[in-house]
């Protein structure tokens, strides 16, 4: 998956705030983003119509809802807006699993850069702080789209070639980072449970404090490797920091 491309899909830019003008976030509130409730607001988006898409269906499994993505040279989104923006839940919560890696992909490798799991987050901010190349970016995508881009881009990666917690730089934003939460085959065809520290992997990822929360997605995409992968997530959650 291109990175870049990413951003330039308006699959989580939708209701960002005019350029250098991050709005006040309304105060945190839990949400419970099950596929199966209406209030999350899931739905498909497509990257590009360059790219085939990701197939999500919404199946039951041991009469538990889970979404089931399948990629065959693809890469598409899941998504789930957060209107309006909220401030940054302490931590995010889900279940995921799949059968096997992405052969040939690396994350660390921008022409291979594809995952059989991955959990997106996306955040605003203040862009009058960015480096002008990426205000150049921005322009650009703001420009080719219609729509504002996300402030940045927190994705949390099933990998193959680095450790657990590892931070993976994007190879063409400074506004995109991935976390390794899982790595190599252990673990393989059994569900695993995660839960992370939201805003502590974002201000160890940027070096920052997180803006308001835009929107949570999911993506198993394999259009890069040209390769094929089946991944499943459930049970996706925000809980807020105690008062």
């Amino acid at each position: 998956m291109r990175i870049l491309a990413l951003l330039f899909a308006a699959c989580l830019s939708v209701g960002v705030a005019p350029a250098f003008a991050a709005p006040a976030a309304a105060r945190c509130e839990p949400h419970d983003l099950a596929f199966d409730r209406a209030q999350a607001g899931w739905k498909h988006e497509p990257m590009s119509k360059l790219k085939r898409d990701t197939a999500y269906t919404v199946e039951k499994e041991d009469g538990r809802t889970v979404l089931r993505a399948s990629a065959d040279r693809s890469a598409s989104f899941y998504v789930s807006y957060v209107k309006p923006p909220a401030a940054a839940p302490a931590s995010l919560s889900w279940r995921w699993k799949t059968d096997a890696l992405v052969q040939g992909a690396d994350n660390r490798v921008k022409d291979k850069e594809d995952a059989p799991l991955r959990v997106v987050v996306a955040f605003d901010g203040d862009k009058s702080l960015l480096p002008a190349q990426e205000k150049r970016r921005f322009e650009t995508a703001r420009k080719l789209t219609g729509a504002n881009l996300p402030y940045a881009v927190l994705m949390y990666v099933w990998s193959d070639h680095v450790p657990v917690n590892t931070v993976i730089a994007s190879a063409h934003t400074s506004q995109v980072k991935m976390i390794a939460v899982a790595s190599g085959a252990a673990g393989l065809g059994k569900w695993q449970a995660v839960k992370r520290d939201l805003v502590g992997d974002y201000r160890r990822a940027f070096g920052a404090e997180p803006g308001p929360l835009l929107g949570v997605g999911v993506m198993t995409d394999t259009d890069n490797t040209g390769a094929k992968a089946v991944g499943y997530y459930a049970d996706i959650r925000l809980e807020c920091a105690a008062p």
